[in-house]
């Protein structure tokens, strides 16, 4: 902690547990409240060319007023707590479709410059729809997406190659395990310097690789339920942690289901970019690319030019988002 904020001060939101944000400012870290209008009404409507006070906030679509990431400006309250009373434009988001019955945004994480998508080879075994929706949710949120293969010591000859998959698609893929080190270095040289985003499945061994990049991170580590198959949850708060080498992780729980947050069925092809270059001469211009003659995408996916993953992964997604039909 550090001392007390003179008048007000920007900095970035690293944790929030029960509502209560760690701020962490050129001045230290705070503890910081929310206004109380802040609590009143759930999130600006986001704007490029200016800033957004709390006299500014719209209609209720979103969860979380304050992500993970986000640039605020603080005002002291007393000692070394405040008070968050602007959220500053975001340049990126993860977000997702609110668990519950009503139609809101949960944003993840806000403002990381890439997303590192933690996906196990085994144990458990990928969810590559899983591994797409995430996919989908960077490009939509204007995050580069890094697909990081984890436990490749678990690998066995017959096991689908992951990596071949998404590396044909132009996705850049780093095979790690935070066991025997492999990759370790090259993905601590893909977050150095940067704002990065760690988001997977429960037991990918995010926190793992984590405690295998910087020992010391203090973060715990739990192995997957044998009986179910599925992993327990190590994270269970959202936190950005600093690296010694440079740079933020944003480090979020593990994932188990992912819905899309502001998605059209129209634009879904068009967030898949190994798709982009197969979308035009359709004969139909509203063409959905999954059951009219004459699909250019449909082509590309006979000729071989398009990933039948990846091509079921779309029709699930577009069906989905157009209600189940």
């Amino acid at each position: 902690m550090g001392a007390a904020i003179v008048n007000s001060t920007e900095g970035i939101v690293i944790r929030e547990h029960r509502g209560v944000f760690d701020v962490e400012t050129r001045h230290g870290t705070f503890a910081c409240a929310l206004r109380s209008r802040m609590k009143k009404a759930l999130i600006y409507p986001e704007r490029d060319d200016q800033h957004h006070s709390v006299e500014q906030v719209g209609r209720i679509d979103a969860v979380n007023p304050v992500a993970i990431g986000d640039r605020v400006r603080v005002v002291e309250d007393q000692g070394e707590t405040g008070a968050i009373e602007e959220v500053l434009p975001r340049r990126s988001k993860l977000s997702r479709l609110a668990p519950g019955k009503r139609r809101v945004e949960q944003i993840m994480i806000a403002n990381a410059d890439h997303l590192v998508a933690v996906f196990s080879v085994r144990d458990p075994r990928p969810n590559l729809q899983l591994l797409d929706r995430l996919l989908v949710a960077a490009e939509a949120g204007n995050l580069a997406p890094v697909i990081c293969l984890n436990k490749i010591d678990l690998s066995k000859d017959g096991d689908p190659d992951i990596a071949a998959i998404y590396e044909r698609c132009g996705f850049r893929v780093i095979p790690a395990s935070a066991v025997t080190g492999e990759g370790v270095d090259l993905l601590k040289a893909t977050l150095r310097n940067r704002i990065s985003a760690i988001a997977g499945p429960s037991g990918a061994g995010k926190t793992s690789l984590l405690n295998a990049m910087q020992p010391g991170l203090g973060l715990r580590v739990r192995e997957v339920n044998r009986t179910t198959g599925r992993g327990r949850h190590t994270t269970t708060y959202l936190a950005a942690h600093r690296l010694d080498a440079g740079g933020l992780v944003i480090d979020s729980p593990g994932i188990r289901e992912f819905s899309l947050w502001d998605v059209s069925p129209r634009e879904l092809p068009e967030l898949f970019p190994d798709m982009r270059g197969h979308l035009a001469g359709c004969r139909f211009h509203d063409c959905t690319h999954v059951h009219e003659p004459d699909c250019t995408l449909r082509a590309a996916l006979a000729a071989g030019d398009v990933s039948q993953e990846r091509y079921d992964s779309y029709v699930a997604l577009r069906k989905e988002l157009d209600g189940g039909r």
